[in-house]
């Protein structure tokens, strides 16, 4: 769950009942899991759409990375225009964009059509969600706010990894003949009740900011430079890395550099200037970075490998991924729970290491067992990768937002969330063209394997430098913003 930009810390104007704060919590939850749930039910979609819509091997790269970078641009601004606009409107107006988007989406008639689509359910995504915790920090009194929210973290982590096995269920039972495209018109009916309910139970004042304002020279910088960067990674390889993919990453290079300039210089700017001069933030983005790039990338390898490569249907490609959804699920909760107060530092140290083996277990499985791997072949490997990755994400928010002021945790968490999708995309973006590549254009199941394992050797290696990033972090996460 995003924080919006500003973190209100008065008492909320109006004082709501204690059921109404609760349906409001539900439809900020809501609003969540149906954005996480999109997130991830692509990935195992994607050789789906490919073999219905064609538009070449690219095409599942696009539509994963039309979301995720959409979404995440737009997680950099959204929480001024929640100041600037109001966060109520702009949450209804998010929820209602993100319905229309994944109905047009479910009824993409081609692969442009549902880029387009995907590119405006990550847009109108990153309008609605940072609002959520902006408005249900108004509507619950502080001594209530932490028993609200103590449960959203797990739950957030559970749904990513539900994804796919939601999606091969969903692809497996071809409701009414709609095959891929039920993965995104079941957000309708959902939308349509979340928008509804959100309409008679939000408040009305969120905490806004009046004196916010939009650094929109910021804004367009980093949104040219994101841009300039994601295009040529995913259409390079389809193209034979023409001049102009080399030329489009030496202007995304530049851009960024303006962009870091024009935020020394600006009065209002996108990213509050004190977060980079906290060590454990810096460092605790750069962690986020490599992690969420192995992570994407090993989801998409493997859906790519066991689909296009082993030529294993959408439903057994979901049940393989069961043993890493349960690792991660139990991984999440004990972290929660109990390992990220008492070990801090060390819970992430357990993680990555235990992450990196797992990473090589199924490599070895590949490669011990080639084409005739089983789903129990693959599943001791896919549950020590799933339990080690579970171990990471609660004390790594913990350590990047810990150290934050009142007045910077807001754009903190909006910073996280945006890295967290941005990396997700250059992971799908970059090792998703090496695996297409190295598998050649007509992958075979031998090619294929080859290719899965050079990029799970890679991912652990990525997962690998994460974890000797780690020793610069405190040994304990702290708590200075409450």
């Amino acid at each position: 769950m995003s924080l919006d930009q500003r973190s209100p810390e008065a008492p909320p104007s109006t004082t709501l009942p204690m059921r109404t704060a609760w349906l409001v919590l539900a439809v900020v939850v809501l609003a969540d899991l149906m954005d996480l749930i999109d997130s991830s039910v692509a990935t195992l979609a994607g050789p789906s759409i490919h073999a219905d819509l064609g538009g070449g091997q690219v095409t599942v790269q696009w539509v994963l990375s039309a979301y995720t970078a959409a979404f995440a641009l737009g997680l950099v601004t959204s929480g001024r225009l929640g100041d600037l606009l109001g966060r109520r409107r702009l949450f209804l107006l998010g929820m209602t964009g993100f319905t229309l988007a994944s109905l047009a989406c479910g009824l993409a008639p081609g692969v442009a059509v549902l880029i387009v689509a995907r590119t405006l359910q990550g847009l109108c995504g990153s309008v609605m969600i940072p609002q959520g915790l902006a408005l249900v920090k108004i509507v619950f009194p502080p001594q209530h706010l932490r028993k609200a929210l103590a449960p959203v973290g797990p739950l957030m982590g559970l749904t990513m990894v539900a994804g796919p096995i939601l999606a091969g269920w969903l692809l497996h039972l071809d409701l009414f003949g709609s095959q891929w495209r039920s993965i995104f018109l079941i957000n309708v009916p959902f939308g349509v009740l979340a928008g509804l309910l959100g309409r008679r139970v939000l408040p009305h004042r969120g905490g806004e900011d009046p004196a916010a304002r939009l650094d929109l020279t910021g804004v367009g910088l980093l949104t040219a430079a994101s841009a300039l960067l994601i295009v040529p990674l995913i259409q390079g390889r389809d193209a034979g890395w023409p001049a102009w993919t080399y030329l489009m990453t030496a202007a995304a290079v530049v851009l960024l550099g303006l962009f870091v300039v024009s935020q020394r210089r600006s009065p209002h700017p996108v990213i509050t200037p004190t977060l980079f001069r906290k060590r454990s933030f810096v460092v605790g983005l750069v962690i986020v970075a490599g992690f969420y790039a192995s992570l994407s990338a090993f989801v998409l390898v493997v859906n790519l490998l066991l689909q296009q490569g082993m030529h294993w249907t959408p439903l057994r490609t979901g049940l393989t991924l069961i043993p890493w959804a349960l690792g991660t699920a139990v991984a999440v909760l004990l972290a929660g729970a109990v390992l990220a107060e008492r070990l801090g530092r060390a819970t992430l140290h357990l993680g990555l290491s235990l992450a990196v083996l797992g990473l090589l277990a199924v490599w070895w499985s590949l490669a011990h067992w080639g084409t005739a791997v089983t789903v129990w072949n693959l599943a001791p490997a896919l549950l020590l990768t799933g339990f080690g990755s579970g171990l990471v994400f609660v004390p790594l928010v913990d350590f990047i937002i810990g150290d934050t002021t009142t007045e910077e945790v807001g754009t903190g968490a909006g910073l996280l969330n945006a890295v967290q999708q941005f990396a997700g995309a250059i992971g799908v973006a970059a090792l998703g063209t090496v695996f297409l590549t190295r598998a050649g254009h007509h992958p075979t199941p031998h090619s294929s394997l080859a290719a899965a394992e050079f990029v799970l050797a890679t991912t652990a290696a990525l997962n690998l430098v994460t974890l000797l990033l780690v020793g610069l972090l405190p040994k304990h996460a702290q708590n200075a913003h409450g």
